[in-house]
């Protein structure tokens, strides 16, 4: 199985992974952490199955409709042509979204008379038990979950065993989880059809978007749109877990949750794209995250319902991606110390006092939850953890931490020059105090560059974001050359590593996409464009045909591993292609 052969869709409320050849390889229901109904993904002998393709298994041809998140897959064969149109339904009904926990999938014969295959074989999550089916006229139920799944289909429940059958007519299946489908199911499946495809293209046409890159900042804003879990605002990092970042690593970890440390980047992306409400929702969330700890001991990520028992376990009996394992339920980061965490949430929750559309949110309690985050940040600066990319050795000092403290102290002065004059002189201090450090021991001369850690020989390709923090001017030359040594010795074939050390589980051999997106925003900001445009072109080619991100790429091969689809690589996208791109106001 590979990534760059699979489909993401959604509804904001549930999500599933469909690959070229019609199955439904991973999904798990009733939302994106619970435990999944199909997941082939990570066991293809004995996961659970939702296949709608050719009786040979052979792969079709997939692609989205256009500005949409429905997926079509096209097969061919001797007997004649026919495709799949999966989706989630999502519109406004009411006044209000609907977004069910129901899967739809419509076949229909393109020319011929074409042969399918359909077979549904959920699994009552990771113990992989097979479920009771009850066989009713037009539905199967299975048995088991936690709330009713129910496959309703026009198709003769005889033909859902696998057999192969002709296609003379357009054919609807419908999985719900909960209450069951009451109506008749071809129109109602047309109907939803149709809604989700308006509600999706006129999602589109309300986003921003530059002038250059355009298509893949569409799929990729599509794509971060169904990170998002509406019912509380929160977003994940990803629909899987434990899909490998290189073939035999052993680098698998749970990401189906929402890490802290991706609120600013991801809320500056709905921004930059123009859409409000995803922005307000999630800052809500992470008020409600913050707000419920007047301790500040806040965990580096949490569940989408805000919960925080992530106690990691290792799956023994669950063979992994293509065999590649160990499977991991859960993520040990959340008990990890990690000090860059206060700094993003005053990044992410500032603007609730710059932006006047946040009127709500702009309170008292507000302004003195940024201060104490900004009190916690600066305490926290120069001292040990395990930072951005959570390592599991031993802690140091990390660079990137103590930057995100100083962006704290240097947001909380701005901030405080509007809304509390009197402490404005108290937050340039501290940032300009936190500045004088990091230069002072992170700076290295011999690298002519920034280092990983304070003191350290270590590049790290996460201090490309002084430049878009303004952590110093845009000529000054400590910036560029940093810049051009992390460019130089964290390159591979054209993208970015992390870093070259060995972090406990070897030396990283992958490039992590969003780091060469970061180079793309360091260069533009300093006024290299022509170079940024450059990479900008060639990291595209690590998108999937759909258009769609892992969180790391094979170089040589161009092929994807890591979770999937990535979050942060989307955002990572928007961010670069908004970047390097002119604005519309240069072109028309």
């Amino acid at each position: 199985m590979r990534l760059e052969d699979l489909g993401l869709i959604g509804n904001c409320q549930y999500s599933a992974l469909i690959e070229n050849t019609g199955e439904v390889v991973w999904c798990c229901l009733p939302r994106f952490d619970s435990e999944p109904v199909f997941s082939t993904l990570l066991d293809e002998r004995s996961g659970g199955r939702f296949v709608v393709g050719a009786p040979d298994g052979s792969r079709g041809q997939q692609r989205y409709l256009d500005n949409s998140n429905v997926l079509e897959t096209v097969f061919h064969s001797a007997e004649g042509a026919f495709r799949v149109l999966d989706f989630a339904p999502r519109f406004a009904q009411h006044e209000r979204m609907f977004r069910p926990t129901q899967m739809f999938r419509i076949v229909e014969p393109i020319n011929g008379t074409p042969r399918i295959r359909v077979l549904c074989e959920p699994r009552l999550g990771w113990s992989k038990a097979q479920p009771p089916a009850l066989q009713g006229s037009n539905h199967i139920q299975y048995d088991g979950f936690t709330s009713p799944l129910r496959l309703t289909t026009d198709i003769p429940p005889s033909y859902l065993n696998g057999q192969p059958f002709a296609l003379t007519e357009r054919r609807h299946l419908a999985l719900t989880w909960g209450a069951p489908i009451e109506e008749p199911l071809a129109g109602l499946s047309d109907r939803f059809l149709h809604d989700t495809l308006r509600y999706w293209r006129r999602w589109v046409k309300h986003c921003n978007i530059p002038p250059m890159f355009q298509q893949e900042v569409i799929r990729s804003a599509l794509a971060l749109k169904l990170h998002c879990f509406e019912d509380t605002g929160a977003i994940v990092a990803a629909m899987t877990t434990s899909i490998p970042e290189a073939a035999g690593s052993g680098r698998t970890w749970d990401y189906r949750y929402c890490w802290l440390r991706d609120a600013y980047y991801a809320l500056e992306a709905f921004r930059l794209l123009g859409h409000f409400e995803e922005r307000e929702k999630f800052t809500v969330f992470l008020l409600n995250i913050a707000g419920d700890r007047p301790d500040l001991a806040l965990a580096p990520l949490y569940r989408v319902d805000g919960t925080r028992n992530l106690d990691e376990r290792i799956l023994a009996d669950w063979p992994g991606f293509s065999g590649d394992g160990p499977v991991r339920v859960g993520n040990a980061a959340a008990s990890q110390i990690q000090h860059d965490i206060f700094g993003e949430m005053v990044l992410a929750l500032a603007p609730v006092f710059f932006d006047d559309r946040f009127s709500a949110e702009r309170t008292p309690a507000s302004l003195a939850l940024l201060e104490r985050l900004t009190r916690r940040a600066i305490a926290l600066a120069g001292t040990p953890d395990a930072g951005i990319w959570e390592y599991r050795t031993d802690v140091k000092p990390q660079t990137f931490s103590s930057l995100m403290s100083w962006a704290a102290a240097d947001r909380m002065a701005a901030l405080s020059a509007r809304h509390a004059p009197a402490q404005t002189a108290e937050w340039r201090k501290a940032a300009e105090t936190l500045r004088e450090q990091i230069v002072a021991r992170a700076w290295n001369p011999r690298l002519n560059a920034f280092t990983a850690s304070y003191g350290g020989d270590d590049l790290d390709a996460s201090l490309l974001e002084m430049a878009n923090l303004r952590f110093l001017p845009v000529d000054d030359p400590r910036l560029h050359s940093t810049i051009d040594a992390i460019r130089a010795g964290l390159s591979q074939d054209g993208w970015l590593l992390r870093y070259r050390l060995d972090d406990g589980f070897g030396r990283p051999t992958v490039a992590f996409l969003i780091c060469s997106f970061w180079l793309v925003e360091a260069l533009a900001a300093t006024g290299r464009t022509a170079e940024a445009r450059d990479i900008m072109v060639h990291i595209n080619g690590a998108c999937s045909p759909l258009g769609l991100l892992s969180e790391d790429c094979e170089t040589a091969s161009r092929r994807m591993w890591g979770n999937f689809p990535q979050a942060y690589s989307h955002v990572g996208l928007i961010h670069a292609a908004f970047a390097a791109s002119p604005r519309w106001s240069e072109v028309l």
